[in-house]
């Protein structure tokens, strides 16, 4: 399997595509690709029994599919934890790291990593840690931008990606963070949420607020 079709796994199963539909504009937002490039790799997903798609609904794993993406993601948030964790990394410069070392990982190597780092739950950006026989805590995939205004929540975890995490240190936006969502600016404005512990007021990115998930 290429490491395009991987990553287009990893992502729809970020973005809930193990429990619901997700949206060819939720997959091009969060790889960063026009919302056309997406049909033809969904095609090739599809016909290969790991993922179903419904015209006009959108996107879902297959249990193969499913299976596939628990695999890469585990590996993946593994060396991630290991590489900020034991290493020393920033979060925004883990991503690539992680990237390579997955596809070269066995299996008896990330089950070593896992018992090191005594079975991680989630990885440094928020996201659970699938354990080897697939059991993990689901994820919210409530998006920051699908709030309501004045909604109170809580920053949960962030999409897997190095210009979004660097963003997010720039503007100083922190897992567990309590905030209340103050507006959306119309016409793909940013989003502009409180700090509870500051009163500190934030304003985050359309794209961005698409790739924050809260509860």
């Amino acid at each position: 399997m290429t490491p395009m079709k991987e990553d287009y796994l990893k992502i729809i199963f970020e973005l809930g595509g193990t429990k619901k539909k997700v949206s060819n504009k939720q997959i091009a937002l969060s790889l960063d690709i026009a919302a056309g490039s997406v049909t033809e790799m969904v095609g090739k997903l599809v016909q290969e029994g790991l993922a179903k798609h419904t015209p006009y609904a959108g996107i879902s794993l297959t249990k193969k599919g499913i299976r596939y993406a628990e695999t890469l993601v585990r590996k993946h948030r593994i060396w991630e934890d290991f590489l900020v964790d034991k290493l020393g990394y920033d979060l925004p410069d883990v991503h690539t790291e992680a990237e390579v070392l997955e596809h070269v990982t066995s299996e008896r190597l990330v089950d070593s990593l896992e018992d090191f780092l005594d079975h991680p739950t989630h990885c440094p950006h928020g996201g659970a840690i699938p354990d080897k026989d697939g059991h993990y805590t689901e994820d919210s995939h409530t998006a920051l931008a699908d709030t309501e205004d004045g909604q109170a929540v809580v920053i949960e975890r962030f999409i897997d990606n190095h210009d979004l995490l660097v963003y997010l240190h720039d503007i100083q936006l922190k897992i567990g963070q309590d905030v209340t969502v103050i507006k959306h600016d119309p016409f793909e404005g940013p989003v502009t949420i409180e700090v509870k512990a500051t009163g500190e007021q934030i304003p985050v990115s359309y794209k961005a607020a698409h790739n924050i998930f809260v509860k």
